[in-house]
């Protein structure tokens, strides 16, 4: 598996195409239609559009298989916790319908994040040959491939107390079972970055400073987290319920792009 901080532009001065590797948009809408008209209106801000419980219970597989079609990354976020079996074959779909994200939870124990990660690795390389058998190359198939990463959840960031032994416990349990990356909250960014330097680390609950928290305890900033050590910052209502979304979008990228570029 690649290293996943690699799949990142980290590089200075690489502007907004750079802040747009960065940024994730929670799509939390009900259905098709108000999700690809996020997509189209901010995929060329928001590089990853992250797809959750209530959109995927609603609209299912082919929302997934629209968006990847647009030219975004997909993140999966529907956080499996099942016994490992169906984990494995869940994730394994996920994989062939091209997600670049998906969130298992760490509750779920060692065999069931192993099952997870191997379930989309095993998938994304079916879809790989799927398409290789369809007419490509095997090199044409593969050369724009992108790995999957499975990220085992932490704590979630509507919970306002998170141990550093819990945090440690937790993302040392998704390194140690195969995954390539953990969700975490901003703040638990120094313990985490600590504990499992190597994986990729997305955070939920950004807000840009004065924006309401919501039902989300622990938030920061776009700049703060990227300084903390983010690598994919999570931002949804803060973009989607502001009075002017664009002008919100387009302030977020300006924070990001100042924050990549600074010495």
């Amino acid at each position: 598996m690649l290293n996943p901080p690699a799949v990142i532009a980290t590089a200075p001065a690489l502007g907004r195409a750079a802040a747009r590797d960065r940024l994730a948009l929670a799509l939390d809408v009900p259905d098709r239609p108000s999700a690809m008209a996020l997509v189209e209106r901010f995929g060329s801000d928001f590089g990853v559009m992250k797809v959750g419980l209530e959109l995927f219970t609603a609209e299912g597989p082919a929302l997934v298989r629209d968006i990847v079609a647009a030219g975004s990354r997909v993140f999966l976020d529907i956080k499996l916790h099942d016994i490992p079996n169906t984990v494995e074959r869940a994730a394994r779909r996920a994989g062939e319908l091209g997600v670049w994200l998906l969130t298992l939870h760490t509750l779920g124990g060692p065999d069931m994040l192993a099952a997870g990660a191997r379930g989309l690795s095993d998938g994304a390389a079916g879809e790989r040959r799927g398409t290789a058998d369809a007419g490509l190359s095997a090199a044409g198939a593969d050369s724009g491939a992108e790995v999957p990463i499975a990220l085992g959840v932490t704590v979630l960031t509507s919970d306002a107390d998170a141990p550093p032994e819990v945090l440690m416990s937790r993302a040392r349990l998704a390194e140690r079972a195969g995954c390539g990356g953990v969700v975490c909250a901003a703040p638990d960014l120094g313990v985490v970055t600590d504990t499992v330097p190597g994986m990729l680390r997305v955070v939920p609950g950004i807000r840009p400073a004065g924006a309401p928290s919501a039902d989300q305890r622990r938030v920061a900033t776009p700049a703060s987290a990227l300084a903390a050590g983010a690598d994919v910052l999570v931002i949804g209502r803060a973009v989607t319920a502001a009075p002017d979304p664009d002008a919100a979008a387009a302030a977020i990228v300006a924070e990001v792009a100042a924050e990549l570029d600074a010495p």
